[in-house]
């Protein structure tokens, strides 16, 4: 059976614009500029995955025409992955079974203490979701909708995010990890997702030059640039880059 993953969001933290209309170097009248939070989406038959849970989650599920959410993968536990969460409570009202969230333990924790009241009864509120620790391998789905997993702890700053590969593609949304390209299993996938923030160098997050030498690096098909900050306009960026990488935009959708 096909999979795809769409791109829900593929902002840096703050979106384009930012809460204040700032749009930064990014051209307004470009839609393909207009970013929120990082969060995507893997579908595969009624098997629907979900890649954290952003700010802007009920927007990109609205807009995506997201009916089902089977389950859920976190990347990390910082606040535009995570905030989302309670966002979806009306899947849980809808087929009246909590879903299953996955991420490392430090993500977990975090989410149960910040959000507690979606894990355990507090006063009238049902719990939603089952909290699940990821392994280095692991699936979710039934018979032919099945998805593989794969994890790798990576660099994230001072904290550390989960890469995740599956069908032959690979996940990066937040790494400042240039050790990642030794890793055998991110080497010539169909797609790389990853991070690539800005143009000037930052501490928690790799900038365009960093990105480019992982792609170059790891030799996928095709590598696909996400949190994108406000200092990357989608065309002007689309110029500096080779011809087997794109920058993302919200709604790209790829086979995989």
């Amino acid at each position: 059976m096909k999979s795809k993953l769409i791109i829900l969001g593929c902002g840096s933290s703050v979106g384009v614009p930012r809460a204040d209309g700032f749009w930064g170097k990014c051209d307004k009248n470009n839609k393909k500029n207009f970013r929120t939070r990082c969060s995507a989406i893997i579908i595969k038959g009624s098997n629907s995955i979900l890649i954290d849970t952003s700010p802007d989650i009920r927007k990109q599920l609205l807009t995506h025409k997201i009916k089902k959410i089977s389950s859920v993968i976190f990347t990390h536990e910082h606040a535009d992955q995570t905030n989302g969460l309670f966002e979806l409570r009306p899947f849980y009202w809808k087929y009246k079974k909590r879903i299953n969230i996955y991420g490392n333990l430090k993500t977990i924790n975090y989410l149960k203490k910040s959000q507690d009241y979606l894990f355990k009864r507090i006063d009238n509120y049902p719990p939603i979701v089952k909290a699940n620790v990821i392994n280095s391998k692991f699936s979710l789905g039934k018979l032919n909708e099945k998805i593989y997993f794969k994890t790798i702890k990576t660099k994230h700053g001072k904290t550390s995010s989960m890469i995740y590969i599956f069908e032959n593609t690979a996940y990066i949304s937040d790494c400042n990890d240039l050790s990642i390209i030794k890793v055998k299993e991110l080497k010539n996938l169909k797609y790389l997702i990853i991070d690539c923030l800005k143009l000037k160098k930052h501490p928690t997050h790799f900038n365009l030059k960093e990105a480019l030498f992982v792609h170059q690096c790891l030799n996928p098909k095709k590598t696909i640039l996400t949190n994108l900050h406000s200092d990357l306009d989608y065309n002007n960026l689309l110029k500096k880059l080779p011809p087997n990488v794109v920058p993302a935009h919200d709604g790209l959708s790829l086979n995989l």
